[in-house]
């Protein structure tokens, strides 16, 4: 096996100036780095991991715990974040805590015990308490879409409430009265959110929040049909619905379609998240956008300027943003 000491003689420089550039250090002359890359190419050379872990007491690499690797939700939100800490060799360990409390705490364990740098955590069952010990035990963590007011400095967030509000505003502005909400799991706390966004929305409208028009569904597609079908069965008066998220949008729309209701006409429907399927379905849905693609990079940013040591991590939380587009119509 090649050694450093074996690349740093054919390079003609000390092993450690061979360290400092396999280490990414600026502080190298060009010169010197361009003649230790040759002869680090010219011997097949591999650092040793733990060597370098140990040598600069970082092991360049991140941890990553999110709720699932199914959907259109987290692929983007690891795809962005990952991009970003490449453009710094760093290196991204992901796993999912799978709807589980167990799951999610035991992935954190994992991550800690690969002594990696920092965490992005995406968590949907712990606690804010739980999630404030994690961040007293691993200060270089970031949450994702979530607020705990106590860590908010490290917190990267969508406001999911204000999100809630805006969809049901906007259907009240059209002239709805009868809105209908069709929820995520609402062990999550995003659901929990919008939902109140919803109630908030009927509130400022003088409307009395009836239960009986809001179901639960989930973010993934699983059961969505039959929430959506339920829901049409027990108030075929209704004129409009929120759908928290755009997948339970598009079991609204085939539901729909096998009553031989029309959206945009006969029924209103509003979505979340904006995914990329949302414009491309017809009527193109009216939605929420979730800019995924800027929390990840904020989130990876975020966490980069604590590894600099900064106290000043410059996050700027995008808010929810409406997107019109055919799937709700005015009522007179």
């Amino acid at each position: 096996m090649t050694t450093i000491k074996e690349v740093s003689e054919l390079a003609n420089v000390s092993t450690a100036t061979v360290s400092r550039v396999l280490n990414g250090h600026e502080s190298v002359k060009p010169a010197n780095r361009e003649k230790v890359m040759a002869a680090v190419e010219a011997l097949g050379f591999l650092p040793n991991a733990s060597a370098k872990a140990l040598a600069s007491n970082r092991t360049h690499s991140i941890g990553m715990l999110v709720g699932s690797f199914d959907g259109p939700f987290y692929g983007p939100l690891m795809h962005h974040a990952e991009e970003t800490f490449r453009k710094h060799n760093l290196h991204l360990i992901v796993t999912s805590g799978q709807e589980s409390r167990s799951n999610e705490l035991n992935a954190i364990d994992f991550l800690r015990s690969k002594q990696v740098d920092g965490l992005i955590i995406h968590s949907d069952k712990l606690s804010d308490a739980e999630l404030i010990t994690v961040v007293e035990r691993n200060p270089n963590t970031i949450i994702v879409n979530r607020l705990v007011p106590e860590i908010a400095d490290n917190c990267v967030y969508l406001d999911n409430e204000m999100g809630g509000y805006i969809a049901t505003k906007y259907l009240l502005e059209s002239g709805h009265t009868k809105i209908a909400c069709i929820t995520g799991q609402l062990s999550k706390v995003d659901s929990r959110e919008r939902l109140q966004g919803y109630r908030n929305a009927l509130s400022e409208y003088g409307i009395e929040y009836d239960p009986l028009l809001t179901v639960e569904g989930r973010f993934d597609h699983e059961g969505n049909h039959e929430a959506a079908m339920r829901l049409l069965k027990r108030a075929n008066d209704l004129t409009a619905i929120f759908c928290q998220n755009d997948n339970i949008a598009i079991a609204a729309y085939d539901v729909c379609a096998e009553l031989g209701l029309t959206i945009g006409n006969d029924l209103s429907v509003i979505g979340f998240d904006n995914d990329s399927h949302s414009q491309h379905i017809r009527p193109r849905l009216t939605t929420i956008d979730y800019p995924i693609r800027d929390i990840g990079i904020q989130a990876a940013k975020a966490l980069l300027n604590l590894l600099d040591g900064k106290t000043q991590l410059d996050i700027d939380n995008p808010l929810p943003k409406l997107i019109i587009r055919d799937s709700v119509v005015v009522r007179d």
